[in-house]
Order: structure tokens, then sequence, then C-alpha cells
């Protein structure tokens, strides 16, 4: 894929100090870290390393990543190591899709709570999923699967949800059999709604009960009992949002599939089309219109605001795995479910096995194709003072 002729860094170089002018009141440190990793992010600010071809002996010097979880430019390799582990653990089954949604009422509460509120949507959508999937009337197993929270829709805007990719079928209670699934989806999906509304309100009122939910400003109303459980009363009123697509393929095309939501931040560097003006374009998919791809132009500061929606609280996790793929479960319930399935487990690779063997490159030469090699690790200050062709200071990425 070529590279983006735009990216968040440019926006953040440009109009990030007058967003953060504008914006302390509300800004925390971790915002403003964010800020400063994403615009340094692969340049001479953050150090580097010097790199030889192990054949023709080019060298190069490369600037080091940021690393930060929300920095569009360094997901790929996080993401290729997470499959890599991933795909010792497929089933030969097919895999199931299933999206919980909380309502856009309750998206103002996420904001001021990330760390309560989502770690509710996550034990509350794993509850659900493992108590329906238990019921012999559904399923009668033992499921395992993994959850991944994204807080953004298209448009940037906020939008907490959980995508959750489960293998069809799962242990029978007595782990004595591999249960396929009776329904074309997997699991009845009025039933996921009714029974993850109630778990999540429940777990809403418990955590009002113990004081674990804030309420600044404009919000300070609804700290009376009353007030908050009256607030809570509409959500019983309509269905949650809970999608589940049909079983999509087995082990050869999940891990593909996984690669879409695993490791995403609220907006790739392709996405943005247009930095002028103090303005900025994006492409965004409709799906209240079928997917159908737009353009949308916004203030380059409401564009870092809603981009900022989207930092997580520190050391959250974001992928979890649950069911018989728990990892206090795995080593045990993975193999057998294998076994069940008349799966041979896979082999770790020499590199997992042996620590002495040479990581694989992490590029190539860009004259001969060889392997480069990190020969002296450079600090910030180090690169500055070396006189080095501006040609030969290059992007890994």
């Amino acid at each position: 894929m070529s590279r983006p002729p735009f990216e968040v860094a440019d926006i953040i170089r440009q109009y990030g100090n007058s967003f953060i002018a504008k914006n302390r009141s509300w800004l925390t440190w971790l915002h403003l870290r964010v800020l400063y990793a994403i615009e340094f992010c692969r340049t001479a600010t953050l150090g580097g390393h010097l790199d030889r071809c192990s054949r023709c002996g080019y060298e190069v010097i490369s600037f080091n990543s940021c690393r930060n979880r929300h920095c569009p430019k360094c997901q790929t390799n996080a993401r290729d190591k997470w499959l890599a582990e991933r795909s010792k653990e497929l089933l030969p089954v097919s895999y199931v899709h299933v999206v919980f949604t909380l309502p856009h009422e309750l998206s103002w509460l996420a904001l001021q709570n990330k760390k309560v509120v989502y770690d509710l949507l996550f034990r509350t959508s794993t509850a659900t999923l493992l108590e329906v999937a238990a019921d012999p009337k559904h399923l009668g197993a033992e499921i395992g699967f993994l959850s991944v929270l994204h807080t953004w829709g298209q448009n940037l805007l906020h939008h907490p949800h959980i995508h959750c990719v489960i293998p069809a079928g799962g242990l029978s209670l007595d782990h004595q059999r591999w249960i396929h699934p009776r329904y074309p989806f997997f699991l009845p999906v009025k039933v996921l709604s009714r029974v993850f509304r109630g778990k999540f309100v429940a777990g809403l009122k418990l955590a009002f009960r113990q004081g674990q939910l804030a309420f600044p400003g404009s919000l300070r109303p609804l700290a009376r009992d009353s007030a908050f459980h009256a607030f809570l009363r509409p959500l019983f009123r309509q269905d949650w949002v809970v999608y589940a697509k049909r079983p999509f393929g087995g082990p050869e095309h999940v891990l593909q599939y996984l690669a879409r939501y695993t490791h995403r931040v609220a907006i790739s560097n392709h996405r943005i089309l247009d930095v002028a003006d103090g303005k900025v374009s994006f492409r965004w998919k409709d799906y209240a219109h079928g997917g159908k791809q737009r353009k949308m132009t916004v203030t380059a500061e409401e564009f870092l605001r809603r981009f900022m929606l989207h930092v997580l609280p520190r050391g959250f996790v974001r992928i979890r795995f649950s069911g018989f793929l728990a990892n206090r479960r795995r080593k045990q319930l993975l193999p057998l479910s294998q076994r069940l399935l008349k799966v041979s487990p896979r082999p770790c690779s020499e590199t997992h096995g042996n620590s002495e063997a040479k990581p694989a490159p992490t590029w190539r030469c860009p004259h001969c194709g060889g392997s480069m090699v990190l020969i002296e690790k450079l600090t910030a200050q180090q690169i500055r003072r070396r006189s080095v062709d501006r040609n030969h200071l290059v992007d890994t990425s």
C-alpha cells in the first residue's frame, strides 16, 4: 500500500498547539501524551537506529516508532505478531461475528467513566454469550471467543461497541464432545439483546450504588438516586442492538478477518483526503445508507476533538479472551477442543521454541533485498550530530 498523502501527525503538527490551548479544561496528561507520541512518531525526536545490509553493506538510519496504541502508523507490526500467535489456536469450524453496541443515550456516561463503562461492556457481553450458549435450548455448550473494543463510528464520533469472534460451536458441558450450532446465526439475536440489556443496566445500577460513576458539570443532577434511575428507565423500552453475521468461513479466513478489527485505531491515515485552511477532509462509510462512501469535512480542531474521544484509560485491555479461550483455561481446553475435532495441535515455530534462533528481519535492503541488521541504537542528539545524507534517511514503514 502506498504512503498516504496526509497523516494524523500532520494535523497535530499544524494545529495541535492551538487545539491544546483551547481545550485545556478537559484534556488530560494521557491525551497530551498521545498527541506528542503521534506527532513525533518516526522522527529524529524519538531517536533511531543504524541498520546495515548483511549482503551489500548498505547503511541507513531509521527513526523509532512511538509504539503508542492510538497511533495509526504503529499497529501493523503489533497486529502481525498477534495474528501469528492466534494462528496456533484456530479450529476447523466456521467462525461467527457478533457485535454488542451501547445505546447512544449512554455515550456521554461512557465518556465520563471510560474505565468503568467499557469494562462493564466487556463483562456483560461476555456473560451474555456464555449464559445463552450454555442454555440447552440454544446450544448447551461452553464456547470460547475473543472480544475487541471499538469506541468510534466511521464519522469519528463516540460509538462504543464490542466485536466478538467465536468458533461456531463449543465443548459439551461434560467436556466429552464438540457441539455444533443448530441456528444459522449461531445464537438467537433477540435473546442475546435482552440478556445483554438486563445485565448491563444491572451493572450500571451496582456501579452507581458503589459510587464508581462520576457526574461532572451539567450532569451533576443525575448523581441523585431518583434522577439516575429515572434516566435508566427508558432504556428498557427499546431493543439494544446486537448484530450477528452468518458464519464467515473456516480457519483459512479467520486471520484475515481478525486483522480488520483487532489493532485498528479511530481512523487510518489512508482515509484522510485533505488538510488545508484549518480543515480536514476524510472518507467514511455511511452504514445507514448501505455503506456508501462519503466525504466529510470538519475543522482541524473538531477532527482532533473527535480523535481524542477514543483515547483509552492507561493500561486498559481492549482485546480479551473468554470461555475455553480465556488465558487461565486455554492451555487445557484448547488442545481438548482440537482433539475432539480431530485436529493435531499446531507445533510452535522454531523462533518460539528456541531462544537462540535469530528473529526474522524487520525489513529488506532497498538495493539488493538482503536482510537489514541493527548495528547501533542512536539517541536524538546523536542523530542530529551525524552529518548524514538526507537521501539515506528513510522510514521503514
